[in-house]
C-alpha cells in the first residue's frame, strides 16, 4: 500500500517512508492510497480476539510492508499488565442500555494518546531500518497536555532516538505538567513554549519546514520526525479502539451484526475523531459520528457550515488539550472528500495560513453532514455533565469526556436519534482534579499531587497508579522559551 501527500497526490511512498518523515516536505500529511475493507465476517472472527491481536490485524490492513508477526509482537509489548491496568487494554463501561464510555486511559500516562504512543516506537524503529536510513531521529512533539508525556515515555531511553516536547506554558493542567517536567530517560527534553497550543503547533511545523536547519541537523547524523497524529504511524493504531470497541459489544449481545452505532469523540486537532471515521471507511457500522468541541469550537461551526476560521478568540478552559483553534488532521479528510485532489487543499491550507480562513463547497459540507455530528459544551456545561455522570451513575468522569458527553445528550434531544452512542473517554479524571473537584462542589485549596488525595477521599476512587509517584519526583526540566527561539532549542539538545 502506498501513501499520498494530501498536498500533492502524484507524491507517493510506502508506509514505512511515510512513518519515517511524519510530514511531507510539501507540507502535506501521508495518507493511503487506498483504503482496505473489513467484512462482518472479519469483524466475526475478531470478536474472541484479545485487544493486541485485534491491534495488530487493524494496523496490518493499512501496513503491508510489516508482518503479521511483526505487529502482534508490538501490541503485545505495548499493550500488557504492567503497562495497563486493565487486561481488556480499552474496556467499555455501560451507564445505560444504549450508552457507553470507551475508556482509553488504562494506560502508564492515564490518557487515549498512550493506545498509540506504546506502539508507534516500534513502528518507527522498525520503518527506520526498513527505509536502511542510518541516522538518528530526533522526535518533535508539541502538545495540548497529553501526547508530550506519552509520547516522552513511549520513546524514552530508545536507541538511536532523540525526542522533544514543547507544550503551551499555562496551558495544561498542573498534573500534566508534573508529568512532563518530571520525565525520566537521558533523551528526552521538554520545554515550555509562550503562548497557547496553536503558537507551539506552528512552531513546530515551521523547523519541519526549515531546510537549513535540516541540513545542519543532516551533518550532525540526525533527521527530524513527529510523534503528533500528523504521523500515519501515530493515528493508524488509534483505529484499532473502535473496530475493538464494536466487537465487545457483538460479543456481549448487546447489538446485532451490520448494526450501526455512533460514537461521540471530544476532540481538538481531529485526530481521534479522523481515526474514527477511517474506521467507518473500511466498514465498520457507524451512524453518526459526534464532533465534541469545548468553548473553543471552531471544529462545531465548521461541520455546522463549511467556513473553517481561526480569527476568534482563543480561551484557556478546564479541557485543556481541546484548545485548539487550528485542527491539523481535518486536512486528511477534506483531501478525501475532494476526490483526493491535492491542489484543491494546498488551496484550502495557503488560505488558512494567510487569511487565517477557508471554506469549502456545498457538496463537500453535504459528505461531511452525512457522517459527521457536532456539538460543543460551555465551562459550566462540562462541570455540570461530571456531576450529572457521578450522581446519577457513580461514574467519574475527567473534563474532556464530559465534553463529549453533553455533546451527545445535545445530539440525542436534537435529533431524537436514541442509537446505542459510545463517548471516547480520553483521559483520567485525576488527570484533570481540580476542575473535577470544583464540579462535585468542592473547591480544594490544596495543589499539586495533594488534588489527587482529596478527589480520591472524597469519591472513594483509586488514585491511578502512574500516578501516585509523581510527587516524589525530581523536577527535571523548568522555564520557558519564546516559540522564535523553538529551532535554536533543537539544535541546543542535540548538541549544537
Amino acid at each position: 500500500m502506498l501513501y499520498q501527500s494530501t498536498r500533492n497526490e502524484n507524491t507517493k511512498i510506502n508506509a514505512s517512508l511515510a512513518i519515517a518523515q511524519g510530514l511531507s516536505k510539501d507540507g502535506g500529511l501521508y495518507v493511503p492510497e487506498a483504503f482496505p475493507v473489513i467484512k462482518p465476517y472479519d469483524l466475526k472472527n475478531l470478536i474472541s480476539m484479545p485487544y493486541q491481536k485485534r491491534s495488530a490485524y487493524t494496523m496490518g490492513l493499512f501496513l503491508n510492508e510489516f508482518t503479521a508477526k511483526e505487529l502482534e509482537l508490538y501490541t503485545n509489548t505495548a499493550y500488557n499488565t504492567k503497562t495497563y491496568d486493565c487486561a481488556g487494554i480499552a474496556p467499555l463501561h455501560m451507564i445505560s442500555e444504549n450508552t457507553y464510555f470507551l475508556e482509553l486511559w488504562h494506560g502508564p500516562t492515564c490518557a487515549f494518546k498512550d493506545m498509540a504512543l506504546q506502539v508507534m516506537p516500534h513502528l518507527l524503529i522498525q520503518s527506520l531500518r526498513k527505509t536502511n536510513d542510518g541516522r538518528n531521529v530526533c522526535v518533535l512533539v508539541a502538545t495540548s497536555g497529553d501526547t508530550g508525556k506519552a509520547a516522552l515515555e513511549g520513546f524514552c531511553d530508545i536507541a538511536g532516538v532523540n525526542i522533544i516536547v514543547f507544550y503551551p506554558k499555562n496551558g495544561v493542567s498542573e498534573i500534566q505538567e508534573l508529568q512532563m517536567t518530571s520525565q525520566r530517560g537521558d533523551n528526552v527534553c521538554v520545554k515550555a513554549v509562550e503562548g497557547n497550543f496553536d503558537d507551539t503547533q506552528t512552531g513546530v511545523k515551521a523547523i519541519f519546514s526549515d531546510n537549513e536547519l535540516a541540513l545542519k541537523l543532516d551533518k550532525k547524523g540526525y533527521f527530524l520526525s513527529s510523534a503528533n497524529s500528523i504521523n500515519w504511524g501515530r493515528l493508524v493504531p488509534q483505529i484499532a479502539y473502535y473496530i475493538s470497541a464494536y466487537c465487545d459489544l457483538l460479543a456481549d449481545g448487546k447489538i446485532k451484526q451490520g448494526e450501526k452505532i455512533n460514537f461521540c469523540v471530544p476532540t481538538g486537532n481531529f485526530g481521534n475523531i479522523l481515526a474514527a471515521y477511517y474506521a467507518y471507511k473500511i466498514g465498520l457500522p457507524i451512524g453518526k459520528l459526534i464532533c465534541a468541541s469545548n468553548r473553543n469550537d471552531v471544529l462545531t461551526q465548521f461541520i455546522n457550515t463549511g467556513a473553517y476560521d481561526k480569527n476568534r478568540a482563543f480561551f484557556t478552559t478546564i479541557s485543556p488539550s481541546m484548545d485548539i483553534l487550528v485542527s491539523s488532521n481535518l486536512e486528511r479528510l477534506l483531501f478525501e472528500l475532494s476526490d483526493k485532489d491535492g491542489g484543491i487543499v494546498s488551496s484550502y491550507m495557503s488560505s488558512l495560513a494567510g487569511k487565517g480562513s477557508y471554506a469549502v463547497p456545498k457538496p463537500i459540507l453535504e459528505q461531511i453532514q452525512q457522517i459527521f455530528a457536532s456539538g460543543y459544551c460551555s465551562e459550566e456545561d462540562t462541570k455540570k455533565a461530571i456531576k450529572k455522570t457521578w450522581e446519577n451513575h457513580s461514574y467519574l468522569i475527567d473534563t474532556h469526556t464530559a465534553v463529549g458527553y453533553k455533546a451527545m445528550c445535545d445530539y440525542r434531544a436534537n435529533t431524537g436519534d436514541e442509537s446505542l452512542a459510545v463517548v471516547v473517554s480520553t483521559a483520567s479524571p485525576y488527570k484533570f482534579c481540580e476542575s473535577v473537584l470544583e464540579a462535585l462542589g468542592q473547591p480544594s485549596s490544596r495543589s499539586g499531587t495533594g488534588l489527587m488525595d482529596e478527589l480520591s477521599e472524597l469519591t472513594n476512587t483509586p488514585i491511578p497508579a502512574p500516578l501516585t509517584q509523581l510527587g516524589s519526583l525530581p523536577q527535571r526540566f523548568s522555564g520557558s522559551i519564546k516559540r522564535n527561539d523553538m529551532g535554536r532549542a533543537v539544535m541546543k539538545f542535540l548538541g549544537g
